[in-house]
């Protein structure tokens, strides 16, 4: 068994260099050489070419070959879930990959028989994903019943076997504790297969209207295969790299690996196939555009000023410019050159920095420079701080919002920068400003772009 443990997504890489000397060999003719369709990932061992790469934040620990448990042969792989709370990490999930890309295009499924110490329920499995962050064809089946009294055969279908002509992600896993302690599971002969019990494939595609613009990058959702196995409907989920999609306004958005490209104000409707199958769903764009200018760029010195996101200054640490908890979706875009953050979908915006809060107790004004359409007429800046512990929660959290409408000082205009430069003092309510660790950003405009948003004194 090869075993590595990555603790940041990267391939594993075998580089291997020659040197021939001597007359040339004629080619002509020759076949390009078969692929590699050798389906096993594991069978009493790891099979040929295959590492296991632990995920960022899983135990590490977790994966290991047991010889007194197995379903059939000599050995199981077992994956041992650690407890809650474990300091070594508090769940069990990795990849495994192959060194050497295989041809799996002929077969339908990946199969494998599995139980576990408890009745539980496998969070995720699936195959597709090579652990490297430029995954293309990651399928997985959630929420997974396991038994504790007998092995049971799972499959998992492909969507499209033909997509898995050069794969290196086998079989990929992520369970978490159940209850307050961990549990063991195991598997055993995993590997791809062609399964005549599977059919009836429906596609699926999430259905959204977007309000956005042009130059806006949009990431396609909820894209799924529901087959019949064996008499019971099964969703697959997948990336988007397993259908093929049509725009009925190529002029306005298309879709490029995956994503769409908005390329012009106007309207487009994004439909999707599994190769001939019409998938359900569709993603219908509005697009206007962008601002024809750029914010007036900041003069303050760099030492009065703590930078959230300008070009002017060098910006701290953000976590997340769209927390999982909000409603909106962000976009990087540049105006003449200038970097701004694009909000569509607009409701409200959870920008988080926790990870390294921020000590404002020096600064007197909060900056940022706004931009909405002419469908705003509200806009809220609300800044939290995690209180002395500087931590989520604890009873010395506080917040304030300040709301910015056509009456307001300074006024809220629409399709035009607006400087809002913010004296903390008016966050009333905001008890302490040494650990501030939120900003969101809400109202009724659909698009919002801002600027150049900063702590200053």
């Amino acid at each position: 068994m090869t075993r590595t443990q990555t603790i940041q997504t990267g391939a594993v890489v075998t580089l291997a260099f020659s040197v021939v000397v001597g007359c040339e060999r004629d080619t002509t003719g020759l076949e390009p050489a078969p692929g590699n369709t050798d389906p096993i990932v594991f069978t009493d061992d790891f099979g040929d070419a295959v590492d296991y790469q632990a995920f960022l934040g899983s135990n590490l620990e977790a994966v290991s070959v047991d010889p007194t448990r197995k379903y059939q042969g000599f050995a199981s792989l077992k994956i041992s879930v650690p407890d809650p709370g474990d300091p070594e990490g508090g769940w069990a999930g990795g990849a495994f990959t192959t060194r050497f890309a295989r041809e799996l295009s002929g077969y339908n499924a990946l199969t494998f028989w599995a139980r576990s110490s408890i009745a539980s329920t496998l969070d995720i499995a699936g195959f597709g994903n090579d652990n490297t962050g430029f995954s293309k064809y990651e399928a997985s089946w959630s929420n997974i019943p396991l038994t504790d009294e007998e092995w049971t055969k799972y499959v998992i279908p492909i969507p499209l076997p033909e997509k898995l002509a050069a794969e290196r992600g086998l079989f990929f896993l992520a369970e978490g504790p159940e209850g307050s302690t961990g549990h063991d599971v195991w598997f055993d002969d995993v590997m791809f297969e062609t399964v005549a019990t599977i059919s009836d494939p429906r596609p699926a595609m999430a259905s959204k209207t977007i309000n956005t613009f042009a130059g806006a990058t949009i990431e396609i959702e909820g894209t799924q295969v529901v087959f019949n196995v064996d008499g019971t409907d099964q969703v697959i989920q997948h990336l988007p790299g397993y259908f093929d999609f049509e725009s009925s306004n190529e002029s306005v958005a298309t879709v490029v690996d995956g994503k769409i490209r908005v390329l012009d104000a106007g309207v487009a409707t994004i439909k999707a196939k599994l190769d001939t199958l019409d998938a359900l769903g569709g993603v219908t764009v509005f697009a206007v555009a962008p601002p024809p200018t750029a914010p007036t760029p900041p003069t303050l010195p760099a030492a009065d000023v703590i930078s959230l996101f300008s070009n002017a200054y060098r910006n701290v640490t953000v976590d997340t410019w769209s927390a999982d908890w909000d409603v909106a979706d962000v976009t990087d875009f540049q105006i003449a050159g200038d970097d701004v953050k694009a909000y569509s979908n607009f409701q409200f915006a959870g920008i988080e920095f926790a990870s390294q809060t921020i000590d404002a107790t020096e600064m007197t004004h909060f900056h940022i420079d706004v931009w909405v359409p002419d469908d705003g007429t509200v806009f809220r800046v609300k800044l939290v701080d995690f209180g002395a512990n500087g931590v989520f929660g604890g009873g010395d959290d506080s917040e304030h919002e300040i709301a910015f409408t056509a009456s307001s000082t300074p006024p809220l205009a629409n399709e035009t920068w607006i400087a809002l430069d913010i004296p903390l003092a008016d966050f009333t309510r905001l008890m302490s400003r040494e650990h501030l660790a939120q900003l969101i950003l809400s109202g009724n405009p659909s698009k919002v772009y801002v600027d150049n948003i900063y702590f200053h004194k």
